[in-house]
């Protein structure tokens, strides 16, 4: 076993702790207010262009991420399963005991 094997049933490990490593340095260098203001729109028809993109993604989500709103649903309340009882079978089996005849 000369070759370490990479682990990708739950998620590459290697592969996150270098691209966290790389947003480290990233956030450190003091460029993210530069870079924000590069990726923004340069003209109205980019803005719209944007606009209608994050429109479109949020059409196609399920929900809102509730941890962006720095709150958590509530659990789901089991219900109770809809079981009618039998009207040919006893409420309550009566089976002889030992030793007993029915």
């Amino acid at each position: 076993m000369g070759k370490k094997q990479n682990v990708h049933g739950e998620g590459n490990y290697e592969a996150t702790r270098k691209y966290n490593e790389g947003l480290r340095r990233f956030i450190r260098s003091g460029r993210v207010g530069q870079a924000a203001r590069d990726a923004a729109p340069a003209t109205d028809a980019d803005e719209l262009q944007m606009a209608a993109a994050e429109t479109e993604g949020k059409r196609r989500a399920k929900d809102e991420d509730p941890a962006l709103k720095g709150k958590m649903p509530k659990a789901p309340v089991p219900s109770q399963p809809d079981v009618k009882p039998s009207t040919t079978a006893p409420e309550t089996p009566e089976a002889p005991k030992p030793g007993e005849d029915k």
